[in-house]
């Protein structure tokens, strides 16, 4: 690839205006192929400095390598999508459904259904072949996840997702009645110090700063279906700031304890997850700056959960 230095980029470093002249690649990714001996100037010397600064009009050469493929395996798992172009894919996620390989669940994850269905279209994240997972929603949340398919592409999610510009709305069912019709929680959230396996709200300075704000769309029995937007993006956070109120999610294994109530309830109903759905979706598109909104239903399980709670309080 042949890359000139714009005019209005005299004295900055190489990378940065590789970066602005070869829009397709991130800066990350630029300086790591100047690192690694891909760029050479006009006269075929190797330029090996990232902070390198450049004269206007400078010529260079980019030689960037096919994508290593990914470590995972391509596994041909159903998905449903939401949208798609060249940069990016926006998936509805099951229940059910692990985002990412690791320890016990090393295929059968939504990585390795993305590898199949964006075969040929993935034009490498930092080099390797595989998608650019920039958030994650848990095993047994259902609902709406985006994933780059480019380096840019992942660097412009990650950077929104950063400044908390992501439109995040979660819709969940949780035991009692919330006092206040809407109301926010901001309380730092951190790995437990009693189970390690468990977040909680930290207040030693160890916890990273967490905002969600609810409100009550409907009153249950016994229960309610409240929407929960995210100012930030934590682990657990909607599970572990809506039982700190009192409220905590139904089905919820780890943060709540089914009331006698809802108990029968959810083992007839065979519901055995936190009754929890990312319900939408809405950030700038890194590329083209349209800025996209996805909204998503809540799944069969959840609706049956919700219908049989509303009907016995009527």
């Amino acid at each position: 690839m042949q890359a000139v230095v714009p005019q209005d980029a005299g004295g900055w470093r190489l990378d940065r205006a590789l970066a602005v002249a070869l829009p397709t690649l991130s800066r990350e990714r630029l300086k790591a192929l100047i690192s690694s001996g891909q760029v050479t100037n006009a006269e075929g010397a190797l330029a090996r400095d990232p902070a390198t600064k450049v004269t206007p009009g400078a010529s260079f050469s980019v030689s960037v390598p096919d994508p290593t493929p990914a470590h995972n395996e391509a596994q041909d798992i159903p998905l449903t999508i939401v949208f798609e172009d060249e940069h990016l894919i926006v998936v509805d996620k099951p229940a059910g459904l692990v985002v990412h390989p690791a320890a016990g669940n090393f295929d059968g994850t939504l990585v390795n259904a993305l590898l199949h269905h964006c075969r040929g279209s993935l034009s490498g994240i930092g080099g390797v072949e595989r998608p650019g997972i920039v958030h994650r929603i848990d095993k047994d949340t259902s609902g709406l996840m985006v994933a780059a398919k480019t380096d840019p592409t992942h660097v412009g999610l990650a950077a929104q997702f950063a400044k908390h510009s992501i439109d995040r709305r979660y819709k969940a069912i949780v035991a009692g009645h919330p006092k206040l019709s809407e109301g926010t929680v901001d309380a730092p959230l951190g790995r437990s110090s009693a189970n390690r396996k468990k977040i909680a709200i930290v207040s030693d300075g160890r916890g990273k700063h967490a905002v969600t704000h609810y409100t009550l769309i409907e009153r249950l029995k016994a229960a309610a279906m409240v929407e929960c937007r995210l100012e930030t993006g934590r682990t657990h956070q909607v599970r572990v700031h809506m039982a700190s109120l009192g409220h905590p999610l139904l089905g919820d294994p780890v943060y709540g304890r089914s009331r006698p109530e809802h108990r029968e309830l959810l083992n007839r109903l065979k519901f055995e997850r936190q009754a929890l759905h990312a319900a939408r979706l809405g950030f700038v598109h890194p590329v083209t700056s349209e800025t996209l909104r996805f909204d998503s239903e809540i799944p069969q399980d959840m609706q049956q959960l919700f219908s049989e709670l509303r009907v016995k309080l009527l």
